[in-house]
């Protein structure tokens, strides 16, 4: 039996099926057309992609492209999209709502528009492990090859190996990923596009958007609204182990971009044995709290890669940065942010030569991850309720792997709950699977990667931090109700300081205002949060 569901026995094929939707038959039904063209394996989309206008071809060769289901020789190809280099959130859409009329038509008249162009339909899956596995399917016009082996890449392609572990999963009542694509879609009320959503059928159209984000993104949102349907908990971050003769520790780190989120996945710790599973998409189990990855690949932002960089071998390819010529007359990337903010590549799996599809072992730890001046490098938090309410008052600050509208302030200190704006789901769901894990005896720490007041708080830091939890070397001091920070003399919050008191109380007041902001919304959290927030700041 396949994991989710492409196939239906007659009798299943009606309006009654739970899978169908009329977005769904919208989408689904556009694979369908004789415009279509099937593409499922690296090598395909790469002729495609090479030969595809304004693609760059580097001289650089892709390391071990064998591995990963391309030829020999096969070159890291550059592609460049225009003003838009991020994410564009406001044009995102659930179906669900009154409007549902509107957004339908929108999605039926783009389906339309591309009756004459050449389809692309590409496959891939995910989930990496039996324990969970979904097909995906996308469709791009010609023109987007190169969205087309991006996304081929940074999912797992349906390789032998992967198609004979896929017909061997666990089956879900779920129906396959569609995600119907085009990029050059105009509608002069959306100039920036949109990406409308059905999440309860595993369905998206994403139009007007050429960031390859979009899609990831997209696909991911679907993939992870499956997984919290069916016992696990959705997660936007980063999870590895480390283990030697005395400890063996399962730590996550949930975090926006810029927030050290794949800073802290990928570092390397002397005296561990380090696994890891993914810096930006896995879920965990409710059940036996293992978890899995949803993808072998990453998508790094390339601000700090000169072109010197030994890890660039890893590349596979490269978006929204420059190019110029050696001393040999060959064509290599130029990165580092010099052309725009947010450049990008996706990275090959072979990066991280300790890296694994699933981890059996449960997790011990989660790690937020904040940017908020009141808050210690590290912080304790006890209380299963506190802890989960804490990851829905996640504060961060904008990076430019966003595209925010003209009235947004880029600096301002705002709340992502658990690190993850791509859930289409009700952020209670959020909430309370999270405090499950807490009470099945996770811990819950904060850690503060930006400035503490006005000093900057070290990476070196936060990774010796990390390193003295895993050790269980930490000296805590009761700071208030179930909050602790870290026994280190440069960092210590003073709490007869009236200056800081109040900032700090301000900074719990603020997260208050954001609960009570979404009442009455799909991000309307539980009352005992409220109840949580108001504890604290009575104590102030």
């Amino acid at each position: 039996m396949m994991a989710t569901k492409e196939y239906f026995k007659i009798e299943e094929i009606s309006k009654t099926n739970p899978i169908f939707s009329p977005m769904r038959m919208t989408v689904e039904t556009a694979f369908y057309r004789n415009n279509v063209e099937l593409v499922t394996s690296p090598k395909e989309a790469y002729k495609l992609a090479e030969s595809s206008p304004g693609t760059i071809v580097t001289s650089w060769e892709v390391y071990k492209p064998e591995m990963l289901g391309l030829d020999k020789e096969t070159r890291i190809l550059l592609f460049n999209d225009g003003a838009v280099t991020g994410r564009y959130a406001a044009g995102r859409r659930i179906l669900g709502t009154a409007d549902d009329k509107k957004y339908l038509e929108i999605v039926r008249e783009a389906v339309y528009r591309t009756r004459y162009r050449k389809m692309y339909h590409g496959i891939s899956f995910s989930g990496l492990s039996k324990e969970f596995m979904v097909k995906n399917h996308i469709l791009i016009p010609e023109g987007h090859e190169n969205l087309l082996y991006n996304w081929i890449l940074n999912f797992q392609y349906p390789s032998p190996e992967y198609e004979k572990m896929y017909s061997e999963s666990k089956e879900y009542s779920e129906g396959d990923i569609y995600v119907f694509v085009d990029p050059d879609w105009t509608h002069p009320d959306y100039p920036l596009g949109l990406a409308i959503f059905d999440p309860e059928h595993n369905c998206a159209a994403i139009l007007g958007m050429r960031y390859f984000g979009e899609l990831k993104k997209g696909t991911l949102t679907l993939a992870w609204s499956i997984a919290n349907r069916n016992n696990f908990v959705s997660c936007h971050g980063g999870l590895k182990r480390l283990k030697n003769s005395k400890v063996d520790f399962v730590a996550a780190f949930f975090g926006l971009s810029g927030s050290g989120k794949s800073t802290l996945t990928h570092a390397k710790h002397s005296d561990y044995e380090v696994t890891v599973l993914h810096d930006d998409a896995f879920i965990i189990s409710t059940e036996d709290l293992s978890s899995v990855a949803l993808e072998p690949s990453y998508f790094d932002k390339t601000a700090d890669y000169p072109s010197i960089f030994d890890d660039n071998k890893y590349l596979l390819t490269i978006q929204n940065c420059g190019a110029t010529k050696d001393e040999n007359g060959n064509i290599v990337p130029v990165m580092e942010d010099l052309r725009n903010g947010n450049g990008r590549a996706i990275k090959s799996k072979l990066w991280s030569p300790n890296r694994v599809d699933r981890i059996k072992s449960p997790i011990d730890a989660i790690f937020w991850l904040m940017k908020d001046p009141i808050l210690p490098p590290i912080v304790k938090v006890e209380s299963p309720s506190v802890a989960s309410s804490m990851g829905a008052l996640l504060t961060t600050k904008r990076t430019s792997a966003e595209k925010l509208d003209s009235s947004v302030d880029p600096s301002a200190l705002v709340f992502e709950p658990y690190a993850n704006p791509f859930r289409t789901y009700l952020l209670s769901e959020d909430y309370y699977k999270f405090k499950l894990l807490f009470e099945k005896g996770v811990a819950c720490y904060i850690l503060n990667t930006g400035y503490f007041l006005d000093k900057k708080v070290p990476k070196r830091l936060t990774i010796k931090l990390v390193e003295k939890v895993v050790e269980d070397k930490i000296n805590w001091i009761k700071w208030f109700d179930g909050f602790y920070y870290a026994d280190l003399d440069d960092f210590v919050p003073d709490m007869q300081d009236k200056t800081y008191l109040l900032s700090l109380k301000q900074s719990f007041l603020k997260r208050k205002d954001f609960v009570l902001s979404k009442v009455g919304t799909r991000d309307e959290l539980p009352k005992e949060v409220l109840t949580a927030i108001d504890g604290i700041i009575g104590l102030l």
